[in-house]
């Protein structure tokens, strides 16, 4: 499982880093994102922190640790400049808090998200059309989410996604120990949203492709 989407006690999470890279590798993850909730106000505070541990733990646990961030709830015109700053600041993962129908994520989220640098749009709700064709020319990943509540637009997201070819990516934004899910709770999952089997192992290999380019291998 490659799971790029996960929180710590930075923000909203149970678990310290150490603990959540631990279970993750026990879990069987052969690589996970730490993208904790930011804004303007913490990203300074927090991504130093996770790309100061990364390497370490990644290597005491056997997995690739990513060090991001996800950009949650930032106003539409601040996304771009946020997004350039956690780069300059150390993420090698940029996701962003999409317009889930489960909170309530300001209009225009998904295309601010889409124009600026950034990796993954998380749980993306009623995705239009012209932003599943904006992620495809950008290449940038549409996601799959195994998380309640952000999960109900799954099967539009796929649909959408699929036919406008963009990337897609099952992530499970766990927050507790129990939401780190096994690979094939998330191959149900991705199923259940419309995917075929084929479909959902490109899925697999856009999150590998993704691991790559962000880790420089």
């Amino acid at each position: 499982m490659i799971d790029l989407h996960t929180h710590t006690v930075f923000s909203d999470g149970e678990l310290i880093p150490a603990e959540l890279t631990r279970r993750a590798a026990v879990a069987g993850y052969r690589a996970i994102g730490i993208t904790d909730h930011g804004d303007p106000s913490n990203i300074d505070f927090i991504i130093p922190r996770i790309v100061r541990v990364a390497e370490g733990l990644g290597a005491a646990w056997g997995l690739t640790v990513v060090p991001g961030i996800e950009l949650t709830h930032v106003p539409p015109p601040m996304i771009a400049e946020v997004a350039r700053q956690a780069r300059g600041l150390g993420a090698r993962l940029v996701v962003c808090h999409g317009e889930t129908i489960a909170e309530p994520v300001a209009a225009g989220t998904n295309r601010a998200a889409l124009e600026a640098d950034i990796d993954i749009l998380a749980h993306p709700g009623l995705l239009s059309e012209e932003d599943a064709a904006l992620a495809a020319r950008r290449g940038i990943c549409l996601e799959i989410t195994t998380r309640k509540g952000h999960s109900l637009t799954n099967g539009h997201v796929a649909r959408v996604a699929l036919a406008a070819g963009a990337a897609l990516i099952v992530n499970t934004d766990s927050h507790a120990p129990g939401d780190l899910t096994p690979l094939e709770q998330a191959r149900r999952i991705a199923l259940g949203a419309g995917l075929n089997e084929a479909q959902f192992q490109q899925a697999r290999q856009n999150a590998e492709d993704l691991v790559r380019k962000l880790m420089g291998g």
